[in-house]
């Protein structure tokens, strides 16, 4: 058994994290980190003000959770790389298609700005990916020879969300803002069968990233969307990458209000079987993850490599809200992974 229980990421001490209510740059003039958007918002805040090349990271990542499927969409650039992908995973049958492609030494692209109102895609061999801004929401598209995707996602005034800065040094840093319990709607098509997404029957999860990063990274990152005890509820952990800085990902969202978690979390699982029971720990949070999915990608140019072992099942267990209100949480549907990325 290679059970993980990492020392890194195990359960601490809440630690004092800032709360942000204002816009702020993430970078000086000369490009290094601005000290004041160090913290935590509950709306997103940051502008993504990166400068120079070679190691700034952009994406969008989009994971659409439906009563009888999974799809998700993928645009990230990386200066030198750029890499626009799409996973359809049918939950009856686990039958998977996966398109993933990369682009070497792409233009600029559309991630690289900061304008919300701008739409966002990419295009590689046999795929395109775009992500429009529309009233209160995104439209997601995908086409590819196997799958095309045409889905609203909704997000009205005022929602509220986690995003976070997370400071490794004054040259190296990430922004991430994570959105779950989207309410979405639309078609999926798969081999020219219609897939109907109603409203009220799917979420979306949404990561966006900007930052510049080091050369290898690893993390944890589980999330879920679901309703207990009439209670709407949005998990949302981040584990290892955050370690040893002022910063946590860590974030519940009950009936529309964020609550944040300053404390790193406990991750418990077996890398020698991914479809055991994981376990999330913390004094707010005693979750167990039982996986129905497994889905793994490797991508290896010896300098430049990307692994990742993504489960996908339900959550079970307790969360504390701020006001000390335990909730209980049963079947809420989401993600774990771990990755691991040099580049």
């Amino acid at each position: 058994m290679n059970q993980v229980i990492d020392p890194a990421t195990r359960a601490t001490a809440a630690r004092l994290e800032r709360e942000l209510t204002a816009p702020v740059d993430i970078c000086l003039p000369s490009g290094r980190l601005n000290p004041a958007a160090v913290g935590w918002s509950r709306r997103p805040l940051h502008r993504a003000n990166l400068q120079g090349w070679g190691r700034n990271k952009r994406f969008e990542y989009w994971c659409i959770v439906a009563r009888d499927f999974i799809v998700t969409a993928n645009i990230s650039h990386h200066d030198y790389r750029a890499n626009v992908a799409s996973t359809f995973i049918d939950l009856k049958s686990g039958h998977t298609i996966s398109k993933r492609q990369n682009r070497w030494f792409p233009p600029a692209g559309t991630l690289s700005g900061h304008d919300p109102s701008a739409a966002m895609e990419a295009s590689a061999e046999g795929i395109t990916v775009r992500l429009a801004p529309i009233r209160n929401g995104t439209q997601i598209r995908v086409d590819n020879a196997s799958v095309h995707v045409d889905l609203q996602v909704t997000e009205e005034p005022g929602r509220e969300s986690m995003g976070v800065l997370v400071p490794w040094s004054e040259r190296l840093f990430q922004y991430t803002r994570k959105n779950n319990c989207l309410p979405v709607e639309g078609s999926v098509w798969v081999d020219g069968v219609e897939r109907r997404v109603r409203r009220g029957e799917a979420y979306a999860i949404h990561d966006h990233g900007r930052g510049r990063w080091p050369y290898s990274t690893w993390w944890n990152w589980a999330a879920g969307s679901g309703v207990t005890d009439g209670h709407e509820i949005g998990l949302q952990f981040g584990g290892k990458w955050t370690a040893g800085t002022p910063s946590t990902e860590n974030a519940l969202r009950i009936d529309g209000r964020l609550h944040k978690i300053s404390q790193e979390l406990t991750w418990t699982y077996d890398r020698s079987n991914w479809m055991a029971p994981w376990r999330i720990q913390g004094d707010r949070v005693e979750l167990t993850f039982t996986p129905s999915i497994y889905h793994h990608h490797f991508f290896n140019r010896y300098v430049i490599s990307a692994r990742g072992d993504q489960c996908f099942g339900n959550f079970d267990g307790e969360i504390v809200s701020d006001a000390g209100k335990t909730l209980r949480v049963r079947s809420v549907f989401g993600l774990a992974e771990e990755v691991h990325r040099k580049w």
